[in-house]
């Protein structure tokens, strides 16, 4: 087996979570490479974003990954981090939906789209009894027949296989949970594809599930982990999920790292890429988070001017950055791809994260936190109690609870100053959780343009992507955009990106 042959000089575009791992899996299969990774704000980490404030461990972007795919976990274990991890406490492993206003337990067993257990569908108040009968229906409805090549929405999916009710009320405010998308546009096939599958196969969800629940152990099915609410499954370090970041920041070194560094544009030189200062339209420039604190707190400094970079020649070149920047990058290098990268979509989300004496909330808090069907028509997202899904993250005497504000379908709300975001959420915990008061403080982190959303017809545009890529030596992308939102996968895609920049240079060699 012939040795690795180093690139003399790799870059990595993006100091998110993806290029961080790409990065560091760089460095692992090849600790000599000469490695610079440029970051555009003054922060790496992306999305995660850990603060201490008081006794409180905030998290300000992702809080947790789940278990049920391996890159999370692997990478921590290679990080020295495993021992670290923290699950989600053992009391109150359960969610709610808001219904008329008041917050229900979702069903137990209900696994995002089928349900495995049928009692708890028959007591729940969530759903009206012709809610549950047309739910019940899914065993009889015909699989829908194959056409080549057919992306279906997500909504068009659920609406015919469960019904309009099921949909509204259980399977909007979940899905929103995970993508703050508008499921009318979100692509089944991109997203959730375990359920395309069980039709397919089984020709009923209900019956797949009741099927897989015989042949196999719990949580598990022919087709991958099963979805939905699987508390068990979510880990994230004792520390916050910034230790990840501190810890390949620390492998990588300061000489590798190089923070407040825009890279305003890319040309290629026959196999060779340039790192130049061009135009690059600040509107699509990476967008990071602004953080506010209210109740007479100052906020965290704006981070410093951008450093004009000199052009500098890599042999290989991992961009790790949101897939409009990524477009505007390689307009010049790349046109084609360039164009299909610029066809995806991104929405934002505003974290508002709020502290209390417990006593100011009449709630139980019996729960992780509760989400809100869009048919609600209220100005929230989502609620997680932190202190209560995390141990360690509050004091005894108080609650941490962070509010999620905005997404696709309600962007005009990111718009909003703190002191409004403050109000809103305020108000809409005053009147789902008998809050009483005001918050002990109050911090926002707005991300902007953070959440790719995977619509209909994203895999064909994926696929696409992924083979003008294969045509070009010495690049690779990584990220969110792509094949996966979640922490894992983002991991999985920048440790991919540098396996493969290896690989191909290897192969010119």
């Amino acid at each position: 087996m012939n040795a690795i042959v180093s690139p003399r000089r790799i870059a990595i575009i993006g100091g998110g979570i993806a290029g961080l791992a790409a990065a560091n899996r760089l460095r692992e299969l090849d600790p000599s490479c000469d490695l610079t990774l440029f970051e555009a704000s003054s922060r790496l980490g992306g999305s995660l974003w850990t603060e201490r404030r008081d006794e409180f461990l905030i998290e300000h972007g992702a809080d947790s990954f789940i278990t049920n795919v391996p890159w999370g976990v692997d990478l921590c274990r290679r990080l020295g981090l495993a021992d670290d991890l923290v699950g989600t406490s053992e009391n109150g492993r359960q969610a709610f939906v808001v219904r008329r206003g008041r917050l229900c337990p979702i069903p137990d067993g209900f696994m995002l789209m089928a349900p495995s257990k049928f009692w708890p569908i028959v007591k729940t108040p969530i759903l009206s009894p012709i809610g549950k009968l047309r739910l019940a229906w899914e065993y009889f409805v015909p699989r829908r027949r194959e056409e080549n090549g057919h992306d279906e929405s997500l909504a068009s999916f659920v609406c015919r296989r469960l019904g309009r009710e099921a949909f509204d009320r259980l399977v909007q405010p979940l899905v929103a949970g995970i993508y703050t998308a508008d499921p009318e546009k979100l692509s089944l096939a991109a997203t959730l594809p375990r359920f395309q599958v069980m039709e397919r196969e089984y020709g009923s969800l209900i019956r797949a599930t009741l099927q897989q629940r015989h042949s196999k152990p719990a949580g598990t099915s022919s087709n991958g982990p099963a979805s939905g609410a699987r508390y068990g499954m979510f880990v994230t370090p004792r520390a916050g999920l910034s230790s990840v970041v501190n810890v390949i920041a620390a492998r990588l070194g300061p000489g590798a790292i190089q923070t407040n560094a825009i890279v305003r544009a890319i040309t290629r030189i026959e196999n060779r890429w340039l790192l130049n200062n061009g135009n690059l339209a600040a509107e699509t420039r990476p967008t990071k988070p602004k953080l506010g604190n209210t109740n007479g707190h100052d906020g965290e400094a704006s981070p410093s001017p951008s450093a004009k970079l000199k052009p500098i020649e890599f042999d290989a070149l991992v961009v790790a950055t949101p897939a409009p920047v990524a477009s505007q990058l390689l307009a010049n290098a790349e046109p084609t791809l360039a164009a299909d990268l610029a066809g995806i979509e991104y929405a934002g989300a505003v974290v508002v994260s709020m502290a209390f004496d417990r006593k100011q909330i009449l709630h139980s808090l019996d729960g992780f936190g509760f989400v809100v069907p869009a048919i609600e028509r209220r100005q929230i997202l989502s609620a997680s109690f932190s202190s209560v899904k995390f141990p360690g993250r509050a004091p005894a005497d108080k609650i941490l609870i962070r509010t999620f504000v905005g997404g696709a379908c309600q962007r005009e709300l990111c718009n909003l100053d703190d002191s409004e975001l403050e109000r809103l959420v305020t108000e809409e915990l005053t009147d789902l959780i008998g809050l009483t008061g005001q918050p002990l403080w109050t911090t926002i982190a707005r991300w902007s343009n953070s959440m790719p959303q995977y619509h209909v017809g994203h895999l064909d545009r994926i696929d696409r992507i992924e083979a003008r890529v294969a045509c070009a030596p010495g690049l690779a992308l990584a990220g969110s955009a792509y094949r996966g939102v979640g922490i894992p996968h983002a991991i999985h895609s920048g440790e991919q990106a540098a396996e493969a920049i290896l690989k191909s240079y290897h192969a010119v060699l």
